[in-house]
Parts: C-alpha cells; structure tokens; sequence
C-alpha cells in the first residue's frame, strides 16, 4: 500500500499546481465580468460592425507578415500610434455611453447622484402631460417633450430657450402650437417644471430603424440612447403618441398606455426595469 501512495504522489509531482489564494479567485471573476459586459455591449452596438473592420485589417496584416509585403508592414508599424487614435475616435459615442450607464448604476447614484424623489413626477404633472399628449394628438400637431432623470440635460438645455414654468396643458400646447417661435425643437422637464423648449437633441446613429420615422423620432431615440431620460413624442403626420427610453421606441400609445409610462419615473425601481408594454401600445422593431 505504501508503495502504491509513493508512485501516485510521484506521478503527481510531476504536474504544477500554483497556490490559489482568494484574491486570485476575485481578480478572475472580476475579469470574467468585464468580458461578459464587454461581449454584451458589442452585441447591441454598433462597436460590432467596426469591430469586423478592424479585424479584417489585423487578418491583412498577418497575410502580409508571412508573404513579406515589407513596405505594407512597414507602412503599418508607423501609423500604430495614429490607428490607435484612430479607434478612440471611432469608439468615442461607444464608450461615451458605457461610462454613462456606468454612472447610473443605483449605488453610485445614492452616493453622488441627485435626490431621487426630487425627480419624480408627481400626479399633476402626470395629468397635464396626457391631457396635452391626447390633444395634440387629436389636432395632429407634432410635440417633443424630455423629462430629465439622473443623466443631467444640461448641455441641451443650453441649446434652447429658459422658461422655468409649471408644468401646464395651456403652456405647453402654445408652446408646440404651429408657426409659433417655440414650436420648433424639444422641451425639457426637470423636478416637475419646464426649464426650456426649442432645445436640440442628438439624432439616433441606428441606421435600421423605420425609414418612415422622422426626426422627431430619431431625436427621441437618440437622447434616450445618451441619457436615462424618457421622451414624449407625438406625430405631426399621423398623430400618433410614442415614447422612447434606453434606446427603444415604443409606438401607438392610448392616454392609459401615456400614463403608464409616465408613472414609472415616479418610481426609480420600476423606471430602470423593461418598458415593456402590456396593453395600450407596441414596441417598435427595427425593422423596416
């Protein structure tokens, strides 16, 4: 028997088993996480897409290496600083909105975020932005209102013109009504009160979304794509009510459906799960 645990302590001696402590075991997880957050990322951005650009320069890189095409790889060993700068550039609205939603997290908002319920809506609120959504929608003019979150709007703000008002179905329908000089652009709403209208948004950068979507649309999409905010949007054409939040646009709302919606900035909880709707409305596929 002795004889038989020798040999088998030998065999094993034979192999490396390196000491795992318990920081080895947090600093793979950690990386694990990062990995999966990084592939998750790609997959619903447009990262992807470039990233196949440049691993298909990387592949022409390496067939050049074993042909010895000298004045390509030596064309390429200068510019690898530039091309590095190169894919900051490229990246830059990418990693934009990963630090953003980085930002957002729940804990580091409590830390040094602004208060929660300061940035609620309130029922009155509430009550004065489906009553102006329905009869805008009924006189089909086009409307396109920001209620701001914990993502500050400010450099959007900045873009339009300062009200500071209550939140009010006669202000608002003057301010959207045509032809008027405040008609043109979006309105923000923070802690219950309009602080600007004709502000410009950022237009979404989603080249497959319906092509009959116009740029009330696009802008809604894109400021939800940069910020937590939740955007009202009602058709000029069709006079239909959508709402767009983290990046998805959800067509067709009724006044129940409008409510809803809105009732989930008055929880933060709710307003950060899946906008999913049950009833009163669909989400709108990117296809065409």
């Amino acid at each position: 028997m002795d004889t038989i645990l020798i040999k088998i302590r030998d065999y094993l001696g034979q192999f490396y088993f390196p000491h795992i402590s318990w920081t080895d075991v947090l600093d793979i997880l950690i990386l694990a996480y990062l990995l999966y957050r990084i592939i998750f990322w790609l997959k619903d951005s447009r990262a992807r897409t470039l990233l196949n650009g440049i691993g298909f320069v990387f592949v022409f890189l390496i067939v050049a290496y074993f042909l010895r095409l000298n004045t390509l790889l030596w064309i390429a060993q200068n510019l690898i600083s530039v091309f590095l700068l190169a894919i900051i550039v490229l990246f830059q609205p990418e990693i934009r909105r990963a630090l953003d939603q980085l930002g957002r997290k729940k804990w580091f908002s409590k830390l040094f975020g602004p208060s929660e319920d300061v940035r609620r809506l309130n029922d009155k609120t509430i009550f004065e932005i489906v009553k102006t959504a329905s009869e805008l929608s009924k006189a089909k003019t086009g409307a396109l209102i920001v209620f701001e979150h914990d993502t500050p709007l400010g450099e959007y703000e900045e873009t339009g013109i300062s009200i500071d008002a209550e939140v009010s179905k006669a202000l608002l329908i003057n301010i959207f009504e045509k032809n008027t000089p405040l008609h043109d652009g979006a309105v923000i709403i923070r802690n219950n009160r309009i602080v600007a209208a004709t502000c410009y948004l950022p237009l979404t950068d989603n080249g497959n979304i319906n092509k009959a979507l116009g740029t009330r649309h696009r802008a809604g999409l894109g400021i939800s794509e940069v910020s937590d905010s939740m955007t009202l949007i009602v058709s000029e054409e069709t006079g239909g009510i959508a709402i767009a939040q983290n990046g998805v646009l959800y067509r067709d709302l009724d006044e129940e459906g409008l409510r809803r919606q809105l009732e989930k900035l008055q929880d933060p909880d709710n307003s950060r799960k899946s906008s999913i709707l049950k009833k009163g409305g669909k989400k709108h596929e990117d296809e065409n």
